[in-house]
């Protein structure tokens, strides 16, 4: 493992911290988010344009950059210490290697490209709060419960009939795929404003129970999005409604739309964990600022020396973080554990830059609740830290029980047997000697006598 950035890494970094730092600063962040779609849509396509942000990681015979999901990793490192409120994990991070890993080659011609550009974006939606379950990222659940499951509830899928489908709004393109989904899906990022919806359903009922993703456009008849009030304005959720929408059905019916959550998941973790190493490392440098500056008792409170030990121990608990982040973009199987560290540095980041702010880190008006909130938020998303990281420990079989993991072999394959199975005579001394001249064994001999303590 080579842990050094290239040039063009760094050139990324550097590109992207200035841009965000002219056009994303916290009054920036704040009217964007109150803005209909949530985000600054200029700077979004500055930063497409620029940079092709949205297609860092697309390959280039789809438009995209061509880079490795490292170098997005990367790049949302610098997303998250300007809280960018923007759809770059939605569909970067979430769809964009969901499409790439199942989709025909239509599928992938047809909308890689505009996601690659940020002409188009898009979102995840599984039903309930289940985001988290979905990606693998806090358990494994192989049957797709989550989806729905047969039962009420959920987003469910039906297959139409040919000569139904044709005769049914004909005028929409979807109509003739011969798929309606009905159901709805809470806490989706960004879906209020993609123009395409990832929806995960079941069908198939309790016969041939599955979980498969559908292609639905914004527009579609029978769908309703909602934006919900949430904790963290800086990433909007939304609440989509089914009532029978005409969908697209993403690859084939006999892919592993499990196995493609699970390996999304891991990148998307890792994605995360550099996000929220971002945010922890501003919340520290500000906290940092902040206490040089202010002063109590004739002196600035940076140099009382509890408060050096607080500062100490954040900065080392943010670098920790921040090497297991860039581990885990090296090799995503660790992305949980590096979640896990990072989501908990942010918290205490983010909550320690409050209380070292004094009575104004409390306001609403100050900007230290931003870097709280999106801590609390995506831990609440893609937590809870010690789910991930007991998913973790259960992936690398840490407190699996030897006997279960490693059956008993047969005694023939016993490296060790036992003398007494092979050997009648082992066990009784007197059946080799019927005359029982043999001596009988001797017993072992008396433990030594303690030692006489003698006080000095």
């Amino acid at each position: 493992m080579d842990a050094a950035f290239t040039a063009e890494q760094d050139e990324i970094r550097r590109t992207l911290r200035e841009i965000l730092g002219k056009r994303c600063g916290p009054d920036e962040v704040k009217a964007a988010v109150r803005t209909a779609a949530g985000h600054d849509r200029e700077l979004w396509q500055q930063l497409a344009r620029q940079l092709g942000l949205p297609g860092i990681a697309v390959a280039e015979e789809y438009g995209g950059v061509g880079c490795a999901p490292a170098d997005l990793a990367l790049a949302c490192e610098e997303t998250g210490r300007a809280l960018l409120p923007s759809p770059l994990l939605a569909t970067a991070a979430l769809c964009v290697p969901l499409i790439a890993a199942l989709g025909t080659d239509a599928q992938r011609s047809a909308l890689l490209p505009p996601l690659a550009t940020g002409g188009l974006t898009a979102a995840l939606a599984v039903s309930g709060p289940a985001l988290a379950t979905a990606l693998a990222l806090t358990g494994e659940d192989a049957s797709g419960q989550w989806s729905g499951g047969g039962r009420a509830g959920g987003v469910q899928a039906r297959a139409v009939a040919a000569e139904t489908a044709a005769t049914a709004a004909t005028t929409d393109a979807a109509a003739d795929t011969g798929w309606r989904l009905y159901g709805e899906a809470v806490q989706v990022l960004d879906g209020h404003s993609a123009g395409l919806l990832l929806v995960a359903a079941h069908t198939g009922g309790f016969a041939r129970s599955r979980t498969l993703l559908f292609l639905v456009r914004e527009g579609a008849p029978g769908l309703v999005r909602s934006r919900q009030a949430v904790l963290d304005e800086t990433r909007p959720q939304a609440r989509i409604e089914l009532r029978d929408v005409p969908a697209e059905l993403l690859g084939a019916e006999g892919a592993d739309v499990l196995g493609a959550l699970a390996a999304t998941g891991r990148t998307a973790a890792a994605v995360l964990a550099a996000e929220a190493v971002g945010a922890a490392g501003q919340a520290l440098a500000r906290t940092v600022e902040y206490v040089r500056q202010r002063e109590q008792f004739g002196r600035a409170i940076g140099s009382f020396q509890a408060v050096k030990h607080r500062l100490a121990d954040l900065y080392v608990q943010v670098q920790a973080a921040r090497s297991a982040a860039y581990y885990a973009a090296w090799d995503p199987d660790q992305g949980g554990l590096a979640l896990a560290q990072a989501l908990e540095a942010l918290r205490v980041t983010a909550g320690e830059a409050i209380q070292l702010h004094g009575g104004i880190g409390f306001t609403w008006e100050h900007d230290a609740h931003l870097y709280f909130k999106r801590a609390a938020a995506d831990e609440l998303l893609f937590g809870p830290v010690h789910r991930l990281r007991a998913h973790a420990a259960d992936r690398a079989g840490l407190f699996a029980d030897p006997a279960a993991v490693r059956p008993r072999e047969h005694p023939a394959a016993d490296p060790d047997p036992d003398p007494t199975a092979a050997d009648p005579t082992a066990a009784d001394p007197t059946a080799a000697d019927p005359a029982g001249t043999t001596s009988p064994p001797t017993s072992p001999p008396p433990p030594p006598p303690a030692q006489e303590k003698v006080a000095v």
